[in-house]
Formats: C-alpha cells, sequence, structure tokens
C-alpha cells in the first residue's frame, strides 16, 4: 500500500536509521557488557537509540552516574576509532539527495565525532543541522533533540516527519508530536505511525507548502 504524507520538514536518526552500524554496537557494547554479567539480549534491548551513559544506568541502577559518565566518553571514543562493517541503509543516500532541497536535520544520541566517523564509513553527506549528544540534556526517549530541531529549522512538529529505529526514538517522535516512520523489520513493533524495512521506497515531491513523502 502506498501513503504520501504533507510535511515540511524530515528529521532523521542516523544509527539504524541511515547507518547500519549493529556490527559495531553488538561487538564494543558486548564487550563492556561481559564483565558485569549482563545478558546480551538485554544489552541489545537498551543501547539502541540511546545515550552511552543513559544506557548504563538503566543496566547498572545501582552505580554512581559518575562513573557511567566517564565510561561513556570512553565508548564514544572507541565506537569512533571502530568504523568496522559500518555501512549506509538502503536508500539512505538517494533519501538525503532528496531532501537537499528542503528542511531537513539528523536527530542523533551519538557525539559529533561518532556521528561524522560513521557517516562517513556510510558514504552519506551530514545535513547542514544536526542535533547531537552534545546539543540536548535528555536523551531519547524525551523529545527534546527532536523538537529542538524543529525549533532552528523554523517548522511546527506537526508539520515534521521522522525517521526512527528504536523504540526510544520512535517513542520521542510521537511525543513530539511528530509523523514517525520506523525503519527496520522490527520498527512495526513499536507502533510507529508507519513503518518501512528500509529507505528505498521513499520519494519526495515538491510542492508550494512543502513536499509529499510518499511511502511505496
Amino acid at each position: 500500500m502506498t501513503h504520501t504524507i504533507h510535511a515540511r520538514a524530515v528529521l532523521l536518526d542516523m544509527d539504524g536509521t541511515l547507518v547500519d552500524s549493529t556490527a559495531v554496537v553488538e561487538r564494543l557494547w558486548l564487550q563492556w557488557a561481559a564483565p558485569h554479567g549482563i545478558d546480551a539480549a538485554r544489552v541489545m534491548e537498551v543501547v539502541h537509540g540511546r545515550q552511552g551513559h543513559q544506557s548504563m544506568a538503566i543496566m547498572l541502577p545501582e552505580r554512581d552516574h559518575a562513573v557511567n559518565l566517564v565510561e561513556n566518553q570512553e565508548m564514544l571514543a572507541r565506537e569512533t576509532d571502530d568504523v568496522d562493517g559500518v555501512v549506509a541503509i538502503g536508500g539512505a543516500q538517494e533519501l538525503l539527495a532528496a531532501l537537499a532541497q528542503h528542511p531537513h536535520a539528523i536527530v542523533t544520541s551519538a557525539d559529533v565525532a561518532l556521528m561524522t566517523a560513521r557517516m562517513d564509513a556510510a558514504g552519506l553527506a551530514v545535513p547542514q543541522l544536526a542535533i547531537t549528544a552534545e546539543s540536548v540534556t535528555a536523551s531519547k526517549p524525551h523529545p527534546e533533540g527532536f523538537l529542538k530541531a524543529a525549533f532552528l529549522l523554523g517548522i511546527d512538529p506537526a508539520d515534521c516527519v521522522v525517521f526512527e529505529d528504536s523504540p526510544a526514538g520512535i517513542q520521542a517522535g510521537l511525543a513530539a508530536g511528530m509523523t514517525v516512520i520506523g525503519v527496520g523489520r522490527l520498527a512495526a513493533e513499536n507502533d510507529p505511525t508507519y513503518a518501512v524495512d528500509d529507505l528505498t521506497g521513499i520519494t519526495i515531491t515538491a510542492r508550494a507548502d512543502g513536499f509529499g513523502l510518499t511511502i511505496a
């Protein structure tokens, strides 16, 4: 079934939405979790879509958060240095090219260095506006990042379409009052407005009052 959504801006998550970094995330986070005896399934359930220190706090709730902040910086450095296996999600390059003349932004839980490293590894151009870990005080599922992007673009949240893959990201987009397109085979389980396997079926058509975004 084909759906066409009227929009004035698109806000894109990075990991799992534009970039497939699953191999790196699993490799490094499972290494971190092993000494703590945390089950692999629990790690994968928690870490996607969140800033690292928040994931650590969820998995180790009794630990001093100051330790999480230090280890998060160490994790970010390792993730930035390790881009082995990072590739673009299908259709990502074409979607970014189609959005070049329209308001859009990345909204990611990664910091600037990690975002840049992964986008470069995947051969994708970073949009002019990027909301990163440094830009917000609250991580997804809080809607702060998406609301800040909409504000900086000068677009009402109701006119924004979010592309997200993780439960935390989908929750954040919906909490911001935006239309959310879930990306990936598991995204539909988290009740986005629409769901797609990847970005290959997305087309953008210019209109006088924004653009049409069609999901094939």
